[in-house]
């Protein structure tokens, strides 16, 4: 068994790519595709903080609410926030309303503002230094791990300047998202259409 699955387009996917069409969606389109930019990165590194405990497809069906709460992750904007959204955050329906992971956001927006003047590239350099592109390709699942020196690196460089609720397993997770890893299994459709 490789974890592979043939869908009704005849497409083959990872298992989880197939489990629902938001999956689909997100796995043919999105997942392990390259990422730049602060602010991409700002939210996929906000969502898999959210995410932590919870199923992704939860903050999949969420991310709208997500983007609008958060004024789009644009990362000055989140760093003005007060008191009050605090507030707001933690009564909006179309949000996870965990307040430390809303205050990690905020403190998170700081930490990537902080990057622009303390980091070559800002928060998309120090990331996209913990690139590992030419990574085999996993056969199965069993061969996908949660954690890699390089994300333990992350997570630690990320703490280092600033960052809050990022260990290991969540940088892990945005790593394979931004497509700094290529995690699709071998004879994934998707595999090829990642760099």
């Amino acid at each position: 068994m490789t974890g592979l699955v043939i869908g009704d387009d005849g497409l083959a996917r990872c298992r989880w790519g197939a489990s629902s069409p938001d999956y689909a969606v997100y796995h043919d389109q999105e997942w392990g595709r390259p990422v730049r930019g602060e602010q991409a990165l700002f939210e996929r590194f906000t969502l898999e903080a959210f995410q932590s405990g919870l199923s992704w497809l939860t903050i999949l069906r969420k991310r709208e609410g997500f983007r609008a709460a958060f004024a789009g992750f644009d990362p000055e904007r989140v760093a003005a926030f007060g008191e009050d959204d605090v507030v707001r955050l933690l009564a909006d329906p179309g949000i996870v309303r965990n307040r430390a992971k809303v205050r990690a956001a905020i403190a998170n927006a700081h930490a990537v503002l902080g990057l622009r003047t303390s980091v070559d590239g800002g928060l998309d350099g120090l990331v996209w230094s913990y690139a590992d592109p030419d990574r085999p390709a996993p056969q199965t699942f069993a061969d996908v791990p949660a954690v890699t020196p390089a994300s333990t690196a992350l997570a630690k460089a990320l703490k280092r300047n600033g960052f809050v609720f990022v260990g290991p397993t969540t940088a892990y997770a945005a790593m394979q998202a931004c497509g700094l890893v290529n995690d699709h299994l071998h004879g994934c459709h998707a595999r090829t259409l990642g760099g």
